[in-house]
């Protein structure tokens, strides 16, 4: 049997232009509830992000990262997770790129995860900093030959007077570091951790009341007050009635060292 032969969009035959206000997904997922959270972001994180791998979602780890200038102009593009723990979130890029730059100028950031086949978010916001020089040679090592010559060959973001010129600088890299031979990190290449400050699980339902659950990072004074209903693992009792409960679990210090503990707030749709 013949296979149809891909069509590329400018060839496509002429229609009118699509009217978004018109498209719309009914979603009929089943709920999240406070009792259904685990102690720590980082642990629920885990679950969702193995459903989403169980489910076969294209490139499960993609997620748009979101940072902003000292003058708070933002700017977002999609880059792929390389890691997380109790920590953070890590992920690598060129230092010299626009978020790069951003970062050093405002290092506040915000991570979203659009696992829509399973009508889920998860959107992160806290602060980013460099990791250490010898994590980020690590996990070079793991990369393809041909994007560790890619990380030399593009300074990323600058402006190119042609496609030849990234062609011909990634030859020279090819012709000076052929297969097989070892390809150094560049000094100005490496990996940012996102240390969250709230990390907020979005459920789609129906009639668009979706679930929106949101861990609040609570350290120093503000950990020490009076808990409600407070569980590990999960969440139930007076406080998740309130819409407002807290759970206690070994998330790390960050930057701040000591204990981390997280307060859950529900919001509406």
């Amino acid at each position: 049997m013949l296979q149809d032969e891909a069509v590329h969009p400018a060839d496509a035959p002429h229609t009118e232009t699509p009217d978004p206000s018109t498209m719309r997904a009914h979603y009929r997922a089943e709920g999240l509830a406070e009792s259904d959270l685990a102690a720590s972001p980082y642990d629920q994180f885990a679950r969702w992000f193995k459903d989403a791998t169980v489910a076969g979602l294209h490139e499960p780890n993609a997620m748009v990262v979101s940072t902003a200038d000292a003058a708070g102009r933002p700017s977002s593009r999609t880059v792929l997770l390389k890691g997380f723990d109790d920590r953070g979130f890590v992920f690598f890029t060129n230092y010299h790129s626009r978020k790069g730059r951003e970062l050093t100028e405002n290092p506040h950031i915000s991570l979203l995860f659009p696992w829509h086949p399973l009508s889920r978010q998860v959107v992160v916001t806290g602060t980013a900093e460099r990791i250490g020089r010898d994590e980020t040679a690590a996990y070079f090592r793991t990369r393809p030959h041909g994007s560790q010559l890619g990380a030399w060959a593009s300074e990323q973001s600058a402006p190119l007077s042609s496609r030849e010129e990234l062609e011909r600088a990634y030859e020279e890299l090819a012709a000076r570091y052929p297969e097989g031979e070892q390809v150094p990190a560049p000094p100005h290449w490496g990996g940012y951790r996102v240390t969250a400050e709230t990390v907020e699980f979005w459920q789609g339902r129906l009639n668009r009341l979706h679930d929106r659950l949101r861990y609040v990072r609570r350290t120093g004074s503000e950990a020490g007050g009076e808990v409600e209903g407070e569980l590990e693992g999960g969440l139930e009792g007076e406080a998740a009635v309130e819409g407002e409960a807290a759970v206690e679990g070994e998330a790390g210090g960050g930057a701040g060292g000591g204990a981390v503990t997280w307060r859950v707030e529900r919001l509406a749709p």
